[in-house]
């Protein structure tokens, strides 16, 4: 596997590959790696010659600095999981001046409204940061394919219209979400977690799942009083929970059986921020 620090030898190594004609699979990450972030390398290596991944803390995306200063930076440890797990050729960990070469402005997009819904509401301009970093990273590495877990779907979904409004040659693959063995969605912020915050957070989880068995007799304002009260007392705080078409993001009162649905919640766990989502039967 080849480490690439700068831009300059990254894009030498990925105009070789295509003058070769080879394939590129592409998974970017803020790095911290997870079992759940090899899950989308397992997928690239299925149907690509070449899979590259990417390090890079993007600073546009976040709204809090705190939460920026506080994001896991591992380097050294992510390299030798990329290393072990024999799926990746290249990985790019680029300078802030490698992907802002005229200085660290974030680009604004139309994504359709899906970019107001959820965590866009929450995090106003959080979509547009994620928006310039993708496109300056597609730009740079030039995948055919390009894979992003399903625990950020909205996230994906932005992807998804950011690849149309571009109009890029670009096949964006949603893979699922990989869970800790209690069902906690895997998430670099889990290292913020203690042990037992761990262990008390796959409530999320289990909740997401009976909110799956509620909607076949209760009214999906019976199911959020539901939650509401399962996270009204504890150390976890309830941020928002909704259900919501999966092609608008648009929270919905009632479900109509030719379209769908996902369940989408935000708990804070002290000050870690954890998401998670489920499609519904």
């Amino acid at each position: 596997m080849q480490v690439f620090y700068d831009y300059n030898s990254f894009s030498n190594y990925i105009n070789t590959q295509k003058k070769q004609g080879k394939s590129i699979g592409f998974a970017p990450t803020m790095g911290a790696l997870h079992e759940g972030h090899i899950s989308l390398y397992q997928e690239a290596r299925k149907e690509n010659d070449i899979v590259v991944s990417s390090i890079f803390v993007n600073p546009t995306q976040f709204n809090n600095p705190e939460d920026l200063e506080k994001y896991p930076r591992t380097i050294e440890d992510d390299i030798k999981k990329l290393e072990n797990s024999n799926l990746v050729d290249a990985v790019y960990i680029p300078r802030v001046e490698d992907i802002y070469p005229n200085g660290m402005e974030r680009k604004s997009y139309n994504f359709g409204g899906i970019e107001n819904e959820m965590e866009g509401a929450a995090r106003p301009g959080h979509f547009d940061g994620v928006g310039t970093v993708v496109e300056e990273l597609f730009r740079q590495v030039q995948p055919d394919n390009a894979y992003f877990g399903e625990k950020d779907f909205q996230q994906l979904k932005i992807i998804e219209k950011l690849v149309e409004v571009l109009d890029l040659k670009i096949k964006i693959h949603g893979v699922k979400i990989h869970r800790e063995h209690n069902g906690l969605a895997m998430s670099s912020r889990n290292m913020r977690l203690s042990e037992t915050e761990k262990e008390t957070s796959s409530i999320i989880y289990k909740t997401l799942k009976q909110v799956n068995d509620w909607t076949k007799t209760l009214s999906i304002s019976d199911i959020k009083e539901k939650v509401e009260n399962i996270f009204c007392q504890g150390e976890m705080a309830l941020e928002y929970f909704m259900i919501a078409d999966e092609e608008t993001l648009k929270e919905v009162d009632s479900l109509s059986e030719n379209k769908n649905y996902r369940a989408f919640i935000v708990v804070n766990v002290g000050s870690v921020r954890l998401i998670d989502n489920l499609h519904l039967d």
